[in-house]
């Protein structure tokens, strides 16, 4: 008799997780629309400013730089390669990706003639 309440608890218990599930993916999942990149956490901007720096450090045009890092909103693109520049320095990145986005804020300083 003891066992058979355990295994009612057991079902019960991974009944109710199923249904949870079920009605979390397939009956009202959650829907993301109409988001901005600028609505990102920290370290997925700071790894966004890296690939733009990549992409930079390959065709080296500032401007296209600047046009990639402007979907962030409207912050100037070198202080958001700046504030990349600066989360990846607290986060223990890379010292090449340091170097690169260093040389990416460099460039669109450069570029904008904002220091």
């Amino acid at each position: 008799m003891r066992s058979n309440r355990w295994i009612f608890i057991v079902i019960a218990a991974l009944a109710g997780i199923g249904a949870g599930l079920a009605y979390g993916w397939v009956v009202d999942p959650v829907d993301y629309f109409d988001l901005t990149p600028d609505t990102l956490r920290a370290d997925y901007k700071a790894d966004y400013v890296l690939m733009v720096a990549e992409a930079f450090n390959a065709q080296r045009d500032p401007g296209l730089a600047a046009r990639q890092l402007a979907v962030f909103g409207s912050q100037s693109p070198t202080a958001i390669a700046a504030q990349g520049l600066d989360f990846a320095r607290a986060n223990g990145f890379d010292a090449t990706d340091i170097t690169l986005i260093q040389e990416l804020v460099t460039a669109l300083q450069a570029w904008s003639g904002l220091p």
